[in-house]
């Protein structure tokens, strides 16, 4: 027993630990919450949000969510739903009476999302809707009276016959588009709250928002729900009596988020201005409610804005996007007069706000070392106060290794690259330490302030914990430092933002910090091409993970859900111009790869198709490469159970650490201490 416990000892201490932070690791970071949807009370008094926690069992792996309010004077704070289904997307009624929210708490296992709608003052949540999809979206009208929803078309009763016929073949690139309906809230004779449809036809719908006279919904449509067909999106209105649609005419290009101004005047929308790209320029516009010129406000720093809302007195919409590492929110003057920063704090991220009429705003905030908590503010003073302390147990006793902002000067000289550097636990200045390089996804992903003991595919706490620094950088094409950036890897992916990253590891071995010989990498997405690209361009890395990776340009365009999304980097279609497709595709140089290479895609991924990284996998054995590849059914492009988000993390870390020779250092160092102790 003693001997066991000296083994553990050792272990922890030469895994740069205390045992206090031993459970910074894969397994133990799944029960951090996942906190989302605030949503703040028309008084400004309530703030509700959801909390997500994993649920791993025998039979289970998922995030059950449960449904919190809390008061804004920080007083009170309690559960509003229970049960092992989770419920989420809580809103207050207008008139302050109500929340609803969704949840599939049928006794069918596959019970599909149904609205609920419970009293303030107490009582049961009742059912109002019986749609035959889940819903998906939904608004209160502002007099109370009426829910606007949106719902997946059922199939027809011929398609359900067929399927249970085993006659269930699937027509590519066919959909079912979502619609919009209205629910009174006042039950009629049958004992049933009336329901009608306002939409039908060859399109599909997403946002939606209620005119203040409660008469008229703005809605958001596309041709399919096809997330390539994010180019077609227009913005049109209905009336929720008599379902007469009408379409606004708008400039050219995509248009969404559609928000009313109070006096019901005008739209505020999101348009991007008929660039139809994926590199994405975006405007806050508006349009009067009937129709007519637009108006296009100031531009955002990032060109990006996600809209919230309007100020109280409709002079201004309210905005937020990234800025640089961290997030802002802006106010948008609707003269089109200069835009004004909001959100004081220069660090940390600033995520899903919710604005109230009278301009309370509810929303998250978190740093690289402070988790994810509910805050309010006002739109005249953004200090936000702190409403709970969602985390306080899964924080208990742990330590958070520190993570510094780096900037470096490109290899081109043209952009500064900014880079999150996560240090080793319990870090000795002097020590040279294993670096991972991590690359994020987009190309147009960011890596932001977020809390680093975060569950996810990247344990970021737990690499720490094993002695590794992590660099995460924002190369050339990365969101949060504006459109010329974005676009600055157009037809020169696996380039110059593959530079962009060599300076950053390099910058990390002059600083003193990372060891040169123990180097690894990974990336998920685009970082999985970007892994995939590595390996072809330097030996430098002792070995890499890519997951769901790109790895052939011309193949991914074929069998990807976005084929618009390369034609829009690389100008023009692989059969206009192969040269380009191939000079940038992994394979056409996977010769050159010598890195032991682990691969992980999930079965489920219409966005990178595994056969991408079926690619890079038998290539590599055909050269004698080391490789290995794990597939997980049921997961699309972000893994969504809990069970295989600890099981990528466990086997990243093993797969650096076995291929730096760091279980054999280990084991001869614990060897030795236990000698010593002997002696």
């Amino acid at each position: 027993m003693k001997k066991q416990l000296l083994l553990y000892l050792v272990c922890s201490s030469l895994s740069g630990s205390v045992i206090a932070q031993s459970s910074w690791t894969p397994a133990s970071m799944i029960a951090y919450k996942r906190v989302s949807s605030p949503f703040v009370s028309p008084d400004g008094k309530l703030v509700a949000y959801v909390v997500a926690t994993a649920r791993m069992d025998a039979e289970n792996s998922d995030f059950l969510s449960q449904i919190y309010v809390a008061s804004s004077d920080g007083k009170t704070n309690h559960q509003y739903t229970f049960g092992d289904k989770s419920c989420t997307d809580p809103q207050f009624s207008p008139d302050g009476q109500f929340m609803a929210f969704t949840s599939g708490r049928g006794k069918d296992k596959d019970a599909k999302k149904q609205l609920y709608v419970m009293r303030l003052t107490g009582g049961e949540a009742e059912p109002v809707t019986v749609a035959k999809n889940n819903i998906t979206t939904y608004a209160w009208s502002p007099d109370s009276k009426r829910i606007a929803y949106i719902v997946t078309d059922a199939r027809s009763t011929q398609d359900e016959k067929d399927r249970k016929e085993k006659k269930d073949w699937d027509v590519v690139d066919q959909f079912q588009n979502a619609h919009l309906y209205a629910l009174t809230l006042t039950k009629n004779a049958k004992g049933d709250y009336p329901v009608k449809q306002l939409t039908k036809g060859a399109f599909h719908l997403s946002g939606l928002d209620w005119s203040p006279n409660s008469k008229t919904i703005v809605f958001s449509q596309q041709n399919t729900p096809s997330v390539n067909d994010w180019v077609s999106s227009k913005i049109a209105t209905v009336s929720a009596d008599s379902g007469a649609v009408q379409s606004l005419a708008l400039d050219k290009g995509a248009a969404s988020q559609p928000i009313y101004s109070h006096d019901g005047r005008f739209i505020a929308y999101v348009a991007d201005v008929g660039q139809n790209s994926w590199m994405y320029k975006k405007n806050i516009c508006l349009i009067p409610a009937g129709g007519g010129p637009v108006k296009r406000l100031a531009s955002t720093p990032d060109e990006q804005p996600i809209l919230t809302g309007w100020s109280p007195d409709d002079k201004a919409v309210v905005v937020s996007e990234a800025l640089h590492t961290a997030s802002a929110m802006y106010s948008l003057p609707a003269d089109g007069s200069a835009l004004k920063k909001l959100t004081p704090l220069t660090q940390g991220i600033y995520a899903s706000p919710h604005l109230n009429n009278r301009g309370d705003v509810a929303l998250l905030y978190q740093t690289t070392d402070m988790p994810v908590d509910v805050y309010i503010a006002s739109l005249s003073n953004m200090t936000a106060r702190k409403l709970t302390n969602i985390h306080a147990d899964y924080m208990a006793g742990k330590k958070v290794a520190k993570t510094d902002v780096l900037t470096w000067k490109s290899k081109d000289g043209k952009y500064d690259i900014d880079g999150l550097l996560t240090y080793p636990a319990n870090y000795q200045a002097g020590k040279k330490y294993p670096l991972i390089l991590n690359v994020h996804g987009g190309p147009a992903g960011v890596f932001a302030q977020t809390y680093t003991g975060a569950s996810s595919p990247y344990p970021i706490q737990a690499f720490a914990q094993e002695g590794y620094f992590v660099l995460r950088p924002n190369p050339r094409g990365s969101s949060g430092y504006g459109t010329e950036f974005r676009k600055a890897n157009y037809r020169d992916w696996g380039n110059n933002d593959y530079e962009d990253l060599m300076v950053g590891v390099d910058k990390t071995i002059q600083m003193g910090l990372a060891h040169p010989d123990s180097l690894v990498e990974t990336g998920w997405s685009y970082g999985g091409y970007m892994t995939s690209t590595i390996i072809t361009k330097t030996n430098r890395f002792k070995a890499v993970m890519a997951g769901a990776p790109v790895t052939n340009l011309m193949s991914f365009n074929g069998t990807a859900d976005i084929a618009d999304f390369l034609p829009s980097y690389f100008g023009g279609e692989f059969w206009d111009d192969p040269k380009v497709y191939a000079d940038h595709s992994p394979m056409f140089a996977i010769k050159n790869a010598k890195t032991p290479t682990l691969i992980i895609h999930g079965q489920s991924d219409d966005r990178v198709p595994p056969e991408q990284g079926y690619q890079l996998h038998r290539a590599l054995q055909r050269l004698g490469v080391k490789t290995k590849m794990i597939t997980y059914p049921r997961q699309p492009h972000g893994f969504v159970e809990p069970k295989f988000i600890q099981d990528v993390g466990e086997r990243v870390l093993d797969w650096f650490d076995s291929n730096l020779n760091r279980h054999t250092e280990t084991a001869h160092q614990t060897a030795s201490v236990l000698s010593e102790g002997k002696r």
